[in-house]
């Protein structure tokens, strides 16, 4: 269920409302006023929650739904255990979206004031001209807000933290004696997109960001909020400016991350990893303890922990000294024939 602080609940709806509105069918017509509250991934979803599976390879995890219903393509159906409550559509994830639009929407500022006065700041918050505080944020003692700095609905900013000039924050738990610097971005929605009938729709985003303590923000930065879990930095990690975390990465303690740095969604970081400037890393990898990735590298595979890689494509460092070193040689080789 996402965060009630940062998502408001606009259900129930019944699966006949969904079929309806994300034009798909339903495998079995006396299901339609089967009530449903909320969206899940397939891996959470319980009773009165609607998911989607659209990876013929995860079709055996359909068996553990436990009173949800599911978007699912027709041609799938058949591989369904029998009582499941399916929703047929050529396009599950994006029939999900529509469905998670009609359950779920993002809190907004209310009201016309600057520091809602359903806010709560601990004794000794510094609010510079220009904050925004928005309805059932809470500050904690000490923290300094600096001019323009907007703090969602909701969020949660821990004591001793560090907010520059026009940051943005949003559906975000903010542990003590964190900085963010100017324009940083942290909460906003990562990039999530399916095809649909009528072309490419937005994904709702749905977690949360959290950031434990210690953490510095770089200027201009930005921390995607979760797709549906959390995107978590853990404590005392250093992220320099323009740095891009996406949605659901879990980045360990004690890391840094130098200017450029991309970090795709999904991908878990352990401690004291190291990022040099422009490093990229693809989605869902997994890059172990104590990794070093050089600047530029660009990473496709996962990292075992401890070790050094760099090059395009990224791999150990000892092994892109040699590649680099003969051909090198090669290419030397062939000007001095020529």
């Amino acid at each position: 269920m996402p965060d009630p602080r940062f998502f408001e609940d606009l259900g129930p709806a019944t699966l006949a409302e969904l079929a309806s509105l994300s034009g798909a069918r339903l495998a079995d017509p006396a299901g339609g006023d089967h009530r449903i509250s909320h969206v899940a991934p397939l891996e959470g979803a319980g009773v009165g929650a609607v998911t989607f599976l659209s990876d013929p390879k995860r079709l055996a995890d359909l068996a553990d739904l436990d009173g949800a219903a599911c978007f699912l393509k027709p041609e799938h159906a058949d591989r369904a255990p029998p009582g499941r409550l399916l929703l047929l559509t050529s396009h599950p994830q994006a029939a999900w979206a529509a469905a998670a639009q009609r359950l779920h929407a993002p809190r907004r500022h209310d009201g016309a004031q600057h520091v809602h006065p359903d806010s709560e700041l601990e004794e000794g918050v510094t609010l510079s001209p220009g904050v925004t505080i928005g309805q059932g944020a809470r500050i904690g003692r000490g923290t300094w807000l600096a001019p323009g700095v907007v703090i969602g609905p909701g969020v949660t900013v821990g004591r001793d933290c560090r907010i520059g000039a026009n940051a943005v924050i949003g559906f975000a738990l903010i542990g003590d004696r964190v900085s963010i610097h100017a324009g940083a971005v942290i909460g906003e929605a990562g990039f999530g997109a399916a095809g649909g009938p009528a072309g490419v729709v937005d994904l709702p985003q749905l977690g949360r960001v959290v950031l434990q303590d210690g953490v510095t923000i770089g200027a201009n930065s930005c921390v995607d909020r979760g797709a549906f879990g959390d995107t978590t930095i853990g404590e005392n990690t250093k992220i320099d400016n323009l740095v891009h975390v996406a949605h659901n990465v879990r980045l360990g303690r004690n890391c840094v991350a130098a200017a450029f740095t991309g970090i795709s969604g999904s991908t878990v970081v352990g401690d004291g990893v190291a990022f040099g400037g422009k490093a990229g890393v693809a989605d869902h990898l997994t890059v172990g303890a104590g990794a070093q990735i050089g600047a530029s590298a660009s990473v496709f595979k996962d990292v075992p922990a401890g070790e050094t890689w760099t090059g395009f494509p990224a791999r150990p460092l000892k092994r892109w000294l040699r590649e680099t070193a003969w051909l090198s040689r090669k290419a030397g080789g062939r000007e001095s024939k020529g």
